[in-house]
């Protein structure tokens, strides 16, 4: 098993696509996991980016964010970082999904497995998005901006994070939590995309 980098951090909690896939790759004892999109990821960039779940960033993003990372490349922070997270953009509606009741309060987790001061951008599909059209920009509704929240756990440790509540908006159906996250001390970003789906569940997740 490859030794995870010193990336530094995904949401957790509704799970990034890359990091539900990690989780579903580790229930099937490290070999190719059970959901389908999860395993075309995995067949088209291996398994590298899904030990390096934390690792979607961009070292120069700068807080940029339309015009800079294009249209469809959003799950990948753009393709400029050191890990291939290109196969985690596609378009399809059979992602791991976290349940989601519309309107509920929600804890937003995400790890922390290395400290830095900034803020979380936190958007969420617009009604009528489509999981099978690529996301773009003019897709997301911004929620909340959340600078410096508290953390549980150590950075560096499996399930150390950030967490915030956040009020859900009236949703149904399938949709995307996007979150940008914006290092204060660097020019370092951080990006997650979370599938998620508005059924009156309470943070469970299929695969």
């Amino acid at each position: 098993m490859p030794s995870p980098a010193a990336a530094h951090g995904a949401t957790m909690m509704p799970g990034a696509r890359n990091y539900l896939c990690y989780e579903d790759l580790i229930r099937n004892n490290h070999q190719t996991p059970s959901n389908p999109a999860c395993a075309a990821a995995v067949q088209a960039t291996g398994t590298t980016p899904l030990y390096n779940w934390f690792g979607v960033l961009d070292s120069n993003g700068g807080g940029r964010t339309v015009g800079y990372i294009p249209d469809g490349k959003l799950c990948s922070g753009g393709d400029r970082g050191p890990y291939n997270f290109s196969a985690y953009n596609a378009a399809r509606a059979d992602w791991p999904k976290t349940h989601l009741t519309s309107g509920a309060n929600v804890q937003i987790k995400h790890s922390n497995w290395a400290h830095h001061p900034g803020k979380f951008d936190v958007y969420i599909t617009k009604n009528g998005y489509s999981p099978t059209k690529s996301l773009a920009w003019s897709d997301l509704e911004k929620l909340q901006t959340v600078t410096n929240p508290p953390q549980n756990g150590g950075a560096g440790s499996n399930g150390g994070h950030y967490y915030w509540n956040l009020q859900l908006p009236q949703r149904s159906g399938q949709h995307i939590v996007y979150i940008h996250w914006t290092r204060s001390d660097s020019q370092e970003n951080f990006y997650s995309c979370s599938d998620v789906v508005f059924d009156g569940g309470n943070g469970n997740v299929t695969y």
